[in-house]
C-alpha cells in the first residue's frame, strides 16, 4: 500500500488539495482532523471543556467515531450520526486544537487512523501524519501557506458557504492562536517531518498546487 502524509497549518488548503489530489489518483482520502472534530463536537455537545481530562476520558468509553466512503467521498459519523456538515464551525475548530493536545485522544483516534492506511492507498492530512502517525509514510509533504493568506481563503469558504458571521480579521486571529496551540502543544506538535518537502501554496492557484505535489508523488513512488 501507498501513503502519502501531508501535513500543515490550519488553513493551508490541505482538505481541498488532498481531495483533489486523491481523486486523481484513485487513493482514498483521511481528513484526519474531521476525527479531532468530530471528537470535539461529542464534547461540545456533553458540556465537557478541553481541560476536564478525566471526563474525556470517560467520554471516549462511550464514543464511536466512523470514516465511511460514500460515492468516494468522505463522511464522518459520530456514534451513528452523520455530522460531516457540523463539525466544520469556528467554535468546533478551536476545540479540535485543544481536544488534540490530549495524549488519550490521540491515542483513542492512532489505530482508527493506521487501520485505513494498513488496507488502502492512502492520502492523509493532518499536522502530525508524517512525524507520529505514518512516520514510514513512502512521501511526506509539508503543506503551508501565510497566515493572511490561510485567512483570507477561510473566510472565502465561510462567505460561499453563506456564513456571514465570521469576519477576516476574526478569521486571522483564529488561525494565529491555532498556529500556536498546535506548534506547541506537548504531544505530537505540528511540525514538518525531517523527511518531507514543504510546499509553500501562498501564490499558487489550486491547480498549481495540485500539479506541484502530485509531480512530487509520482517522483517519489
Amino acid at each position: 500500500m501507498i501513503a502519502v502524509a501531508i501535513d500543515g497549518p490550519a488553513g493551508a488548503g490541505k482538505s481541498t488539495i488532498a481531495k483533489t489530489i486523491a481523486k486523481e489518483l484513485a487513493y482514498i482520502y483521511v481528513d484526519t482532523g474531521a476525527l479531532y472534530r468530530a471528537t470535539a463536537l461529542n464534547a461540545l455537545q456533553n458540556d465537557i471543556a478541553p481541560s476536564e481530562e478525566e471526563k474525556i476520558t470517560a467520554m471516549l468509553k462511550n464514543t464511536c467515531i466512523e470514516l465511511r466512503f460514500i460515492d468516494g467521498v468522505q463522511r464522518v459519523f459520530l456514534n451513528g450520526k452523520d455530522v460531516s456538515e457540523s463539525i466544520r464551525t469556528s467554535e468546533v475548530s478551536m476545540t479540535a486544537s485543544k481536544i488534540a493536545a490530549l495524549p488519550i485522544v490521540r491515542s483513542f483516534l492512532l489505530d482508527l487512523q493506521r487501520d485505513i492506511a494498513k488496507k488502502n492507498n492512502v492520502l492523509m492530512d493532518g499536522r502530525d501524519i508524517g512525524t507520529v502517525v505514518l512516520p514510514n509514510a513512502q512521501v511526506k509533504i509539508f503543506l503551508t501557506a501565510s497566515a493572511e493568506c490561510r485567512a483570507k481563503r477561510r473566510y472565502h469558504d465561510y462567505l460561499e458557504a453563506g456564513n456571514t458571521s465570521e469576519s477576516y480579521e476574526t478569521i486571522l486571529q483564529d488561525i494565529l492562536q491555532r498556529d500556536y496551540q498546535d506548534s506547541h502543544r506537548a504531544v505530537a506538535p505540528l511540525k514538518q517531518a525531517d523527511d518531507a518537502i514543504m510546499v509553500d501554496t501562498s501564490d499558487d492557484t489550486l491547480k498549481e498546487s495540485v500539479e506541484k505535489i502530485i509531480a512530487i508523488i509520482q517522483g517519489k513512488i
